[in-house]
């Protein structure tokens, strides 16, 4: 029987423990034990399955801007895939930071943070199959090697210089070759500070930066390649 609010993981090997006994289990399941509620789907409830799998691995973090895991530096994501095992959409890392950006530095920035270290947990999201039916799939631990953490860099410092120099409306989800910086709210009407082409205060959408679904693809791949005899 699995603990539906276990106490925070004490160790890198218990939180994957837990992580690894979802393998398996249907979302219902996992909800009726949890004695959560389930929706009809996630349209309105995008963050439900994350909550989800946290309440079963005893994070802690809830929204605030650090780690799920802060105390083992472990950040958590789940991953929607389909039925050839491919990524269905982008990661949310962090939301992007428009103003005060002098100062900051991959070394000190929340992505490298958040990216240090991932448990990721692929999930069932292929939408023709009801959410109550769907599966949670195998975690598996990854820590950017030097060439990804060197990109990943170049993509936050090339995002963060077009903010900087007012540039944020002309970053497209084209840029960057793991990282994107894309608009993230729930609708056109909400707005926050940034600054402006010419250095003056402006109204914008705010933005987040997303690891690309061919670089988590990358990752499923090398995650679950056959071993060699």
């Amino acid at each position: 029987m699995l603990d539906a609010n276990p106490d925070p993981p004490q160790t890198l090997d218990q939180l994957f423990d837990r992580a690894a006994s979802l393998a398996g289990y249907r979302f219902a399941d996992l909800a009726q034990q949890a004695q959560l509620v389930m929706p009809a789907d996630l349209r309105r409830d995008k963050g439900w399955v994350g909550q989800l799998i946290e309440r079963y691995l005893g994070a802690s973090a809830g929204s605030t801007p650090q780690q799920d895991f802060p105390e083992l530096g472990v950040e958590l994501k789940t991953l929607p895939i389909d039925e050839l095992g491919n990524p269905l959409e982008t990661t949310f890392v962090c939301s992007a930071p428009l103003m005060a950006t002098a100062g900051l530095s991959w070394l000190n920035s929340n992505v490298r943070n958040k990216l240090q270290c991932v448990l990721w947990l692929p999930i069932d999201g292929r939408r023709q199959v009801p959410l109550a039916e769907r599966v949670v799939g195998s975690a598996f631990l990854w820590r950017p090697n030097q060439l990804e953490d060197a990109q990943l860099q170049a993509d936050w410092e090339e995002h963060m210089d077009k903010i900087s120099l007012g540039e944020v409306e002309t970053i497209s989800a084209h840029h960057g070759v793991y990282l994107q910086l894309r608009p993230k709210a729930a609708n056109g009407r909400v707005l926050t500070d940034a600054v402006g082409a010419d250095g003056q205060p402006i109204k914008a959408l705010p933005r987040g930066f997303y690891l690309k679904k061919d670089f988590t693809r990358r990752l499923l791949q090398r995650a679950f390649a056959e071993p060699q005899d």
